[in-house]
């Protein structure tokens, strides 16, 4: 699930761009704050913000200067009426600017598209994983899947297939914010390499075939469609 803040002073204007992501249809939490000083104090960490700049106390861009220095993921959309504000944003690395009075799509278009940046970085991210021999780094990107096979755990990258330690449960839900999902309980698949799935079997982009589990197929068919349409 994906965490949206709206930071506004208006309260039509709140009403309006949570209406809109709701017509995203993403799976997201969405608070609101009326001030840039009430965000600050009840920060938790968003995926999306949207910030308004002329508000009383906290201006938008001070309130996004404190929220860089603790949170460089979050991405921030200005909705705004002051077009003047914008080269004094670009200091904080806002997302995208967008000037009132706007539209529902627009404010639609960039949260697509601001999850769509997101799914490409966590793709380029680098993760850490116990290997029989030590610790080792892998680019998200670069697995295929993972397998728990004879009390081990295969893990089949780009390069060779590695041979891991641990539970295939606790590294299953390590990768489910970085795109992958479990067809069957010894194996977690990244869906960015999913070619097709052919009744129970399931055809990745290396050319194995994983097996779909029938009390899990409803669940992963979901979750691949979801994953497919996001990055469409």
């Amino acid at each position: 699930m994906y965490r949206a803040a709206i930071c506004d002073d208006d309260a039509k204007v709140r009403l309006f761009l949570r209406r809109a992501v709701e017509q995203a249809e993403i799976d997201c939490e969405i608070d609101e704050f009326p001030d840039g000083h009430k965000l600050l104090m009840e920060y938790k960490g968003y995926d999306l913000l949207f910030l308004d700049i002329d508000m009383p106390g906290a201006d938008g861009i001070q309130t996004a200067e404190r929220i860089r220095r603790t949170d460089r993921r979050v991405k921030i959309i200005y909705v705004t009426g002051y077009q003047d504000y914008m080269e004094r944003s670009f200091a904080v690395h806002p997302f995208a600017f967008l000037v009132k009075p706007v539209r529902a799509d627009a404010v639609i278009r960039q949260i697509r598209e601001a999850l769509l940046y997101e799914k490409a970085s966590k793709r380029d991210s680098v993760i850490r994983l116990q290997t029989a021999e030590g610790i080792e780094e892998f680019l998200v990107s670069d697995i295929y899947y993972l397998e728990y096979q004879n009390r081990k755990i295969r893990l089949v990258a780009r390069d060779r297939v590695h041979m891991l330690r641990g539970k295939i449960s606790v590294l299953s839900e390590k990768l489910t914010p970085y795109g992958f999902a479990s067809p069957h309980k010894s194996f977690s698949v990244n869906l960015f390499h999913v070619k097709a799935i052919r009744g129970y079997d399931i055809h990745m982009a290396n050319g194995d075939t994983v097996p779909l589990s029938q009390k899990r197929s409803s669940m992963f068919r979901g979750l691949l469609g979801k994953y497919q349409g996001d990055i469409i």
